[in-house]
């Protein structure tokens, strides 16, 4: 996406649309909870990328790919009789991977903190193996 103003208001604009859309007038039984995380647009409002996560299993992840792939003719008629811009830019879906990269950091700093806690608990009782300062001081070395 480019840093052009208008590429960025055509990208929130879109977002809505496509949203609004997909929330009250696309009727398809395959689309599940899905919700539109961003829209990219191209420097020369050509092409419009789409990014969207759902809630559910892979199986409601793939029935809504197919759902927005089919509905995708009806979108992008509707986002062009909205904008009433000369040239409606192409739409494309991809579904946002940030849910499930967030859901794996997460996990791994929830398990940072388990063994975090865990090893705190081994300190708690630990003992020296030899004597609490094994190394030479400089005042020792004067004193021989």
């Amino acid at each position: 996406m480019s840093d052009n103003p208008r590429a960025l208001r055509l990208a929130g604009t879109i977002k809505k649309i496509v949203a609004r859309a997909l929330e009250g007038e696309i009727k398809d039984p395959r689309l599940g909870f899905v919700t539109v995380t961003d829209v990219r647009v191209t420097g020369d409002l050509q092409q419009a990328s789409v990014f969207y996560t759902v809630l559910g299993s892979d199986e409601d992840r793939e029935g809504t790919a197919a759902a927005l792939q089919s509905a995708k003719g009806l979108l992008r008629s509707k986002v062009g009789h909205e904008l009433g811009i000369r040239l409606t830019p192409s739409l494309e879906f991809h579904l946002d991977a940030v849910p499930e990269s967030a859901a794996s950091l997460d996990r791994a700093l929830h398990e940072a903190h388990e063994r975090d806690q865990e090893l705190r608990r081994l300190r708690e009782n630990a003992q020296y193996a030899g004597e609490a300062d094994p190394y030479r001081h400089h005042d020792e070395d004067d004193e021989a």
